[in-house]
């Protein structure tokens, strides 16, 4: 079960990423909005979907987690388990927050060039929060970047 899900969580990671790259680039170039919120749409589908996986492999799967949950202190001072248990974590959520925070705040903007410029904004710095906390092949932790 562990695989399964984490291979999920690997490859719906592109779609997340690609959805959050299209996403901002539809906010910033659509004019007439219907097909930046679609693109929207679906890039806060493809990041629920992602938090799902993740807090099943967080909470019930990871071998990395159960052994940091089981002592904080010490998964603090091995940073390999600091990564998986805190800053990996952390910071997908703090993407998917953000990611919902702006479709939220563009519905109540002003105007339509405020909607977009806040849709734009909070994609953006969600992608960027991804792309920062992903763990990418030839880093300490990294990961392939396709699982089989």
């Amino acid at each position: 079960m562990y695989s399964l899900v984490l291979a999920l969580h690997s490859w719906i990671r592109w779609a997340a990423l690609a959805l959050g790259i299209l996403a901002t680039i539809a906010v910033a170039t659509d004019r007439t909005g219907p097909r930046a919120e679609r693109t929207g749409l679906f890039f806060i589908m493809a990041l629920d979907i992602q938090l799902l996986l993740g807090l099943l492999l967080y909470l019930v799967l990871s071998p990395f987690t159960a052994t940091a949950l089981h002592d904080m202190g010490a998964a603090m001072r091995n940073p390999s388990l600091r990564f998986w248990a805190v800053e990996h974590a952390a910071t997908m959520l703090l993407a998917v927050v953000i990611a919902h925070v702006g479709r939220v705040i563009s519905r109540r903007a002003p105007t339509p060039e405020s909607r977009r410029t806040r849709q734009m904004i909070c994609f953006a710095l969600s992608t960027i929060l991804m792309i920062v906390a992903t763990p990418w092949p030839g880093m300490a932790n990294g990961r392939p970047l396709f699982r089989v």
